[in-house]
């Protein structure tokens, strides 16, 4: 059974010089707020690691890194409401500025689920920056300090997104359109 398909040239949401350059202006703004300070990113895997990658390499200040694998979907396109870790942290973030790195930010739900979480264990500072915000689902009140693009109500894919563990090398981002039957 196909679960969706994606066109490379109609549906492409966001082409990869976009990207490349947002990215960049976002490592700039990254590198102004925390000049003189070295902020500890987590990147929430699996879809920001692609991401986090190319901006590490665009901040020009001393970073270091960490992973947190967590998880709301299963093999659907739509959340399940239920977010649970499935990797922690390597090392302590208390009294560190924290830099939560993520694909996207939807519902809120999991955001919210991820400071809760991070702030029992007491950073200095707790930031967020996302790629893609689709403001117009939100649930639970949330917000981002740097925000890559918005973006409208769609399923996307590529840039390290994935539906299904598929569409992640892609390198632009794609609407992913559900296959329709014959």
């Amino acid at each position: 059974m196909d679960h969706g398909t994606v066109d490379q040239a109609p549906d492409i949401l966001i082409s990869k010089f976009e990207i490349e350059q947002r990215v960049a202006a976002l490592a700039a703004e990254i590198t102004r707020d925390y000049r003189g300070r070295t902020p500890h990113l987590v990147g929430i895997l699996k879809g920001a690691w692609i991401f986090m990658a190319d901006l590490v390499r665009h901040i020009d200040i001393e970073v270091t890194v960490d992973f947190l694998g967590i998880t709301s979907y299963g093999p659907s396109p739509h959340s399940s409401g239920e977010v649970r870790i499935t990797k922690d942290l390597d090392v302590s973030i208390e009294g560190r500025e924290v830099l939560i790195v993520e694909d996207i930010l939807d519902t809120g739900r999991t955001l919210r689920f991820l400071e809760e979480v991070l702030t029992v264990h007491k950073p200095h500072t707790l930031r967020v920056v996302t790629l893609l915000d689709k403001r117009s689902r939100r649930i639970v009140p949330v917000h981002a300090d740097y925000v890559g693009f918005e973006i409208s109500d769609v399923f996307v894919v590529g840039y390290g997104l994935d539906f299904n563990q598929k569409y992640r090398r892609l390198p632009d981002i794609h609407v992913l359109r559900q296959a329709t039957s014959p």
